[in-house]
């Protein structure tokens, strides 16, 4: 019998170590060792890659798949899809947008019978916590949710209603006795309007930074009353970086992420009526953006997701005051990413820790995130320096809606790896339930 199923090959191996030279070699599925680039192996099929990199699979932990109920939005199917051809092996689902919302355990068993067959790669579940439902979130916990999502302003679904900050201390409370996660979206619905008109410069006016800011400093007062673990979502003002900071330096036990478009779009460069760049909170200023990128290199934010929620073009009406909001990223957030990372001096390493390693420790799979022996050899060959022109018509995503069309991207996902096997898209899905 050969040693090993697989042996992959690299002269840029993007491990826990930093890029180097390695072969990874894979038996039933995990990661067996890291060996020399050019050591020899006992393989049953040995790949070398040559200066194609390789990384770890990515952990998406803020996707809206919307399945059951609003499966014409998107689905397991379409979603997990897009998400191999974009390098990512692991998603982890957001309880609302599909009916019914994940927020009892019947719902859960529904989500989850309606997407058994359907995933190309792993998906994990988050529960919802919403006014009412304390008395569901032990027995979510239990089977096997990554934590509670929760809102602090409308939810833009009224079967998934916001909590007050006294509801967010009860339900802290609750989350805290088992040492749960609450990953909170934050904006103050106090110092949020109605637009007064249709442009992007009026919606942007009506959800200000300090929405963001003033929600987030309430979140941090929770966790610090009550000790427990908060995440905040797509932070996309620069104004939340120094109180989140301050808490991180204190030790209170919050943490933040954001995402590509925030990270590679600004407001200056939307089109007039292009509700495809329509999300909350905001996309914000080039300026903005510049801070963003100071925050997540300095550690203040962790984790770049995509919070990917796509809708039909028939709810993308060239009005920002009325258009659904919700940008479709899931298949791109890599060379997205890549091509502004790489243009202000950050490596693939840097990616893989926003992209993989840290999301796989906020949700809490030790198993995902890293080229690491004993990890799910969960594997993507990455050609950082291809160009990746964006055609929406192209992408697996069930509707094709994206601000990205037509940009011109830098690198090229050639082949992702679930598990020691590649991912053919045209084969019965193999993905699991985390």
């Amino acid at each position: 019998m050969t040693e090993y199923d697989l042996v992959v090959r690299s002269r840029r191996a993007v491990t826990p170590d930093g890029e180097r030279p390695a072969a990874v070699a894979v038996r039933d599925g995990r990661i067996a060792a890291l060996h020399p680039y050019a050591a020899t192996l006992d393989a049953a099929q040995d790949t070398d890659l040559g200066d194609l990199a390789l990384l770890p699979g990515l952990v998406d932990t803020h996707v809206h798949v919307n399945e059951p109920g609003r499966t014409h939005w998107e689905g397991f199917a379409s979603a997990t899809r897009a998400a191999a051809a974009g390098g990512v092996t692991t998603i982890v689902d957001m309880p609302l947008n599909s009916l019914p919302p994940t927020v009892d355990v019947d719902a859960l068993d529904a989500k989850q019978a309606a997407a058994r067959g359907q995933c190309h790669v792993d998906v994990g579940f988050w529960g919802g916590a919403i006014p009412g439902n304390l008395a569901d979130l032990r027995p979510l916990h239990e089977r096997g949710v990554h934590g509670f999502k929760c809102f602090l302003s409308p939810s833009g679904v009224d079967e998934f209603p916001p909590l007050t900050p006294d509801e967010v201390r009860q339900a802290l409370k609750v989350i805290a006795e088992f040492d749960g996660l609450m990953v909170v979206h934050a904006e103050d619905p106090t110092l949020l309007a109605d637009p007064t008109g249709p442009t992007y410069p009026e919606f942007l006016e009506s959800r200000p930074g300090a929405a963001e800011r003033r929600a987030v400093e309430q979140v941090i007062e929770l966790a610090r009353e009550t000790g427990a673990r908060v995440h905040v979502l797509h932070v996309s003002s620069a104004d939340c970086l120094e109180p989140l900071a301050a808490a991180q330096r204190e030790g209170v036990r919050v943490s933040a992420e954001t995402c590509p478009h925030y990270l590679t779009l600004t407001a200056e460069q939307v089109p007039d009526g292009d509700t495809a760049f329509k999300c909350c909170p905001p996309i914000r200023s080039a300026a903005n953006r510049d801070l963003l990128w100071a925050g997540l290199a300095n550690g203040v934010l962790s984790c770049v997701v995509s919070d990917h929620s796509p809708s039909p073009s028939d709810l993308k009406v060239p009005d920002f005051a009325v258009a659904w909001g919700g940008i479709a990223s899931l298949q791109l957030g890599l060379p997205a990413i890549w091509t502004e990372a790489s243009g202000r001096g950050h490596g693939l390493a840097d990616v893989v820790r926003w992209m993989s390693a840290n999301p796989a420790a906020l949700a809490g799979i030790p198993r995902k995130g890293g080229l690491r022996p004993g990890n799910d050899a969960d594997l993507v060959a990455f050609d950082p320096g291809a160009d990746h022109p964006v055609d929406a018509a192209g992408l697996h995503h069930k509707n094709p809606v994206t601000p990205y069309h037509g940009r011109l991207l830098k690198g090229v996902v050639r082949t992702t790896w679930l598990r020691g096997a590649p991912v053919d898209l045209a084969a019965p899905p193999r993905g699991a339930f985390l």
